[in-house]
């Protein structure tokens, strides 16, 4: 066990520039910049500051949940490279010998490397997402000062939808990590194969599955119109739960976090991710055999 946490632990280190380090700058820069606008009064803090107690609780709910988007989009981006590029990272640097030499199987060492893609190195944006987000509330909240509409009601709130949103964000990539373990599996499979040219084989296996399946078994007018490709749709679109998002956006009743991701984990398909994770441990199996072997030759 615990040469399986020191290769995660590996992991980590070995990509912690893309998942914390340069989240932390992208964070550190964005902070100055918005403390520089506000010093040369680029944007009026008195303004900002009424602005933000006209609906305060929808106005950080929705900074909170767009900030929380874009951090979702540059997990997917960095895990899909990370798949592509990681799972190879031993050959390509000569390092193949040196862990054959250690008391750990392929299969162990590519285990390890799906481990830290769904734990650690997302768990690294997390922190950092949120570190974000506190930094957003907290220069929403001084503007409110300024303007002398702060209060110890506001804050409360402030912290409570911060408390409330965490949850969310923390449900929604967990079962996000979840859906998407199989293809996350199969890229780092792919990689282990075939190295970087994993990213556009990824890119272009879905294409080449519904293509297969309408010349072999024919289907729909165009090979776009077969039940791979509809079977790959489904798996590409998160399933959230929108019905109870509409009533919150149309004002019907107040977001409550409990509320939402007890609908959302109600409504999730668990037996998709059963399999996805059969699935994917399969590719890993049969990627660290490949790997095995080919390391013998």
């Amino acid at each position: 066990m615990k040469a399986f946490a020191a290769l995660v632990h590996r992991e980590y280190i070995e990509h912690r520039g893309a998942f914390f380090i340069a989240p932390l700058v992208m964070v550190a820069i964005v902070f100055l910049l918005t403390i520089f606008a506000f010093s040369v009064d680029r944007i009026n803090t008195r303004f900002s500051g009424q602005m933000l107690t006209v609906m305060p609780t929808w106005v950080f709910e929705a900074g909170f949940a767009a900030l929380a988007a874009g951090w979702l989009v540059y997990l997917g981006f960095v895990l899909f490279f990370y798949c592509a590029d990681g799972f190879a990272a031993d050959k390509r640097n000569n390092a193949m010998l040196f862990w054959k030499s250690m008391p750990a199987s392929d299969l162990k060492v590519l285990l390890s490397k799906l481990t830290a893609a769904v734990t650690i190195l997302p768990g690294s944006i997390f922190a950092v997402a949120l570190l974000s987000i506190v930094l957003m509330f907290g220069v929403a909240y001084v503007t409110t000062m300024i303007a002398g509409l702060g209060s110890a009601t506001l804050l409360w709130s402030i912290l409570v939808i911060f408390a409330q949103m965490s949850l969310v964000l923390l449900v929604v990539i967990a079962c996000a990590l979840l859906w998407y373990l199989p293809y996350m599996a199969l890229v780092g499979a792919m990689g282990t194969a075939a190295g970087r040219w994993a990213i556009p084989l990824a890119l272009l296996l879905p294409s080449i599955l519904s293509v297969l399946e309408w010349v072999v078994m024919g289907g729909g007018m165009h090979p776009f119109a077969t039940r791979t490709w509809d079977f790959l749709n489904y798996r590409s679109q998160f399933p959230i739960a929108f019905d109870y998002l509409d009533r919150v956006w149309e004002g019907q009743q107040a977001f409550d976090a409990m509320a939402f991701t007890v609908d959302f984990l109600q409504k999730f398909d668990w037996l998709q991710v059963g399999v996805g994770a059969v699935f994917a441990f399969a590719a890993i199996y049969i990627a660290s055999e490949y790997r095995r072997r080919s390391a013998a030759n």
